[in-house]
């Protein structure tokens, strides 16, 4: 590892032992399914613990809404409890920096205990263009890719981490990225009480409109190539 977090290069990709690639994928499985298993109190029950906490209660949901979106807990469920028990503000404070929480601690737990684990896929011949372009502009799929609800939040930080992109550039397209999404979905189950839904709904739509569009261009757009290959000196270090 670099600083920052960020890998250095891979190298010849070693061979990794099977038993460690198999308990990676083990772990992996049964944060799924703890997940999945996990029971999330109804709104009602919310309700009243914010009552009793008072004006702790923003606190707690945040520390929850942090911690919990580690996992592949639908980050949505917190987004829509948020629009409903807080000021659309505050909504959007607490959720955008709970998420940031989250999204930076699971890309750093699988970065630290599985990067090495993914390196034989990563060095194989054909994926050299695509990491490459991850290791430049990863951050550029990310910020899009935060843009299209349908995405899961977990499953991108996950992803992310496996590739050669650097840990800054994932939390700022993360953080950027995350913005417009989470203020509609906001806005939109808000609005659910006040019965005015409608263009929140479109700007949704709209704004994963935006993101796909984003993807596209990024996809279309060629990846500048390395320093080395431009004629200085090589760069050894993923930025």
């Amino acid at each position: 590892m670099t600083k920052d977090n960020e890998p250095a290069e891979d190298g010849k990709g070693g061979h990794v032992p099977v038993m460690r690639v198999a308990v990676f994928v083990l772990a992996l499985v049964a944060l799924f399914v703890a997940a999945a298993l996990l029971p999330l109190p109804e709104l009602a029950d919310i309700r009243v613990w914010s009552v009793e906490l008072g004006p702790w209660f923003v606190v707690a949901f945040f520390v929850v809404h942090a911690a919990a979106c580690i996992l592949p807990i639908p980050r949505s469920t917190f987004t829509y409890a948020a629009s409903v028990l807080f000021a659309p503000g505050t909504a959007l404070a607490v959720c955008l920096g709970a998420s940031a929480i989250s999204a930076g601690a699971a890309f750093y737990g699988i970065r630290r205990f599985g990067y090495d684990v993914a390196a034989p896929l990563r060095s194989h011949p054909r994926l050299d263009g695509i990491n490459t372009h991850l290791a430049r502009r990863g951050w550029a799929a990310v910020l899009s890719l935060r843009m299209v609800p349908a995405v899961p939040f977990s499953v991108l930080n996950y992803a992310a981490a496996l590739t050669p992109m650097g840990w800054k550039s994932f939390l700022v397209a993360t953080m950027v990225g995350s913005i417009p999404g989470t203020a509609a979905a906001i806005v939109f189950g808000n609005s659910l009480t006040t019965g005015a839904g409608e263009k929140a709904l479109v700007a949704t739509v709209v704004i994963a409109g935006l993101g796909l569009i984003g993807l596209f261009i990024d996809s279309r757009v060629p990846t500048r190539p390395p320093k080395a290959e431009r004629g200085d000196a090589p760069d050894t270090e993923v930025r």
